[in-house]
């Protein structure tokens, strides 16, 4: 290896091809392996680095200010963990700013800290994700030393080496280790999340689960219960729920669908009302009959355009997934609702004459705009 690193420099980014890009070590000291993708979304920061569907990823921010409104505690999205059940690291264009917001409990910098997540900034975000458009998601190693002191040849092959996300099972160490009830609701002024009260029942299976999922669930009117990725249909009904929500989560959806899918048939025989949700739902297209293939760079942002075909509406929304369902793959007893204006790739199915639908994208957004909440309405209405 021969790049010689600036004066100065303290972070590196050493991809598999032997690409270093360096600069400015922000956050935690260490090193993370994983595969980069860029992220457009404008805000919401936080609430991208905490969701479970960027475990094992590197995420490079294409929206050059971060930190401005700091950190809280009520913006976290997993339930559990840190940078092992999240994203392992994080790319920016300009050292965080010092926070300037109402909410602001404390500064992007520090939170990575102590979170185990590790930072490099001072990085040409542009050209990066020009890099992953043409050529796919890298897999790479990020490493921060305040003595600027790297190993380039081992963090290179160490990034080679990977194996990377296609046959890896996340959903486990992502889930829950035990079943539990959530009635806290939406975020709302002044009173911040309000509790609810479910008339009918939900069981959510936690597959790496985002709190505002709960929440929108909750906020819908119905009694939530968060249950493990490895829980049986059997366990499921035993409970007799209303309704039953497949949630998001990360890795390869045919890996998870090893023990998952069985279990998703099974539910989709039960009559009960089935969303889906961005895992959820490649796992229910899998269980249906579809296939599932790896996308090259895969969409992650809060500005995506989806058509609903259902009613002809098109919505910006929120959006993180690498793998995708083969549209082509759609069996005769399924219909496509929704796909995306950016590529053309599916992002919803129903199951003709069954309350069974579910969505690529994020209905909850967190961050995003709200236009696909309704979503969950529908699903309520489903349950009557």
């Amino acid at each position: 290896m021969t790049t010689k690193l600036l004066p100065g420099a303290t972070g590196v980014l050493a991809l598999a091809d032997g690409t270093i890009l360096q600069g400015v070590g922000v956050g935690a000291v260490g090193s993370a392996l994983g595969e980069v993708v860029f992220n457009t979304a404008m805000t919401g920061y936080q609430e991208i680095l905490t969701d479970p569907s960027y475990m094992s990823q590197i995420l490079a921010f294409t929206f050059p200010h971060v930190g401005n409104v700091g950190v809280n505690v009520e913006d976290v999205e997993q339930m559990g963990g840190g940078s092992d059940t999240s994203a392992r690291g994080a790319i920016f264009r300009d050292l965080p700013t010092d926070p300037a917001n109402w909410r602001s409990e404390g500064s992007l910098d520090v939170w990575m800290k102590r979170r185990g997540v590790v930072g490099l900034a001072g990085v040409d975000t542009r050209a990066l994700t020009k890099a992953i458009r043409d050529k796919g998601a890298p897999h790479a190693v990020i490493a921060h030393d305040p003595k600027g002191r790297f190993d380039l040849d081992a963090l290179v092959q160490q990034a080679r080496e990977w194996t990377g996300l296609v046959g890896l099972d996340l959903a486990k160490p992502a889930s829950t280790l035990q079943s539990f009830e959530w009635d806290e609701g939406l975020w709302a002024w002044p009173e911040g999340h309000p509790k609810t009260e479910g008339r009918k029942s939900v069981v959510v299976i936690d597959y790496g689960v985002k709190r505002n999922i709960l929440r929108a669930l909750a906020s819908t009117g119905v009694k939530v219960t968060v249950v493990p990725a490895d829980t049986t249909a059997e366990e499921v009904l035993a409970r007799n729920p209303d309704g039953v929500v497949l949630s998001n989560g990360p890795g390869d959806p045919a890996a998870t669908g090893a023990y998952a899918v069985p279990e998703i048939k099974k539910l989709v025989e039960s009559g009960k009302p089935l969303m889906g949700i961005c895992l959820g739902h490649q796992m229910l297209a899998l269980a249906l009959g579809a296939t599932t293939v790896k996308m090259d760079q895969g969409h992650h942002g809060a500005n995506h355009p989806v058509k609903d075909l259902t009613t002809g509406k098109v919505e910006i929304v929120s959006m993180n997934h690498g793998f995708t369902v083969d549209r082509d793959s759609l069996p005769d007893a399924v219909t496509e609702t929704h796909v995306s204006l950016f590529d053309g790739t599916n992002c919803g199915l129903a199951v003709k004459d069954k309350p069974i639908f579910s969505v690529q994208h994020h209905p909850e957004a967190s961050p995003g705009p709200t236009d696909s909440l309704y979503l969950f309405d529908r699903f309520a209405e489903l349950m009557g």
